[in-house]
């Protein structure tokens, strides 16, 4: 089904249009992974800091 999609999107916007949607899908789960261990790290910190 994705793939059909994926396939529409090129078809009616052209590829450039249709690779930087998939790029900003796919960095959109590392960033929030990034940010998840930030907000950690900053926990961390703070808790050494305490001691």
């Amino acid at each position: 089904m994705i793939d059909n999609d994926f396939m529409q999107i090129i078809g009616n916007f052209g590829f450039p249009v249709a690779i930087t949607i998939y790029l900003l899908v796919r960095f959109e789960n590392r960033l929030e992974s990034l940010r998840t261990s930030i907000d950690n790290l900053t926990k961390i910190i703070a808790d050494l800091e305490k001691k």
